[in-house]
């Protein structure tokens, strides 16, 4: 079943909506990394290191997000139902914003709903709590992948 998904996945259809998807994650991540800390204060406090690799983070995990998206939509056509694994993606994006996105941003999302609390600087302008949000998605593709290959149940 897996290799249908793949052959249905590279439809003109599906591709162009996995570049929306990526496109769309990119700039997430982007927007977050700039409210966390724009990249020439990156460069300044950290070196261009950092910079690199949050770049390169960003890219990977927008590719893994939208290929999960596009997964999801692959196991609607295909099984008539979406995946549970599917949200992983969207996790990793809200956990991304609750832990290394700017802290005025957090605190007033947090205390909108009634929880107050004092922030602390993370390490890495967030870089830690990316790569947790990496593990997310690949959880999530992990688990899609699993589902795509389970197999329908009719019921009579």
């Amino acid at each position: 079943m897996f290799q249908e998904a793949l052959k249905l996945i590279k439809t003109k259809k599906l591709i162009i909506q996995g570049l929306l998807f990526f496109l769309t994650f990119f700039l997430i991540y982007f927007v977050v990394d700039r409210l966390n800390m724009p990249y020439p204060e990156m460069v300044e406090t950290y070196g261009l290191y950092l910079v690199i690799i949050n770049i390169i983070l960003n890219v990977i995990m927008s590719f893994l997000s939208a290929l999960l998206m596009s997964f999801s939509t692959v196991m609607v056509k295909l099984k008539g139902s979406e995946g549970k694994a599917s949200n992983f993606g969207f996790f990793s994006v809200v956990f991304g914003i609750l832990t290394y996105g700017c802290t005025s941003c957090v605190i007033a999302f947090f205390a909108s709903i009634g929880i107050a609390f004092s922030v602390i600087a993370l390490p890495l302008a967030g870089l830690p709590y990316k790569f947790v949000s990496l593990i997310l998605i690949l959880i999530g593709l992990f688990w899609i992948r699993k589902e795509i290959d389970k197999p329908c149940k009719v019921k009579s």
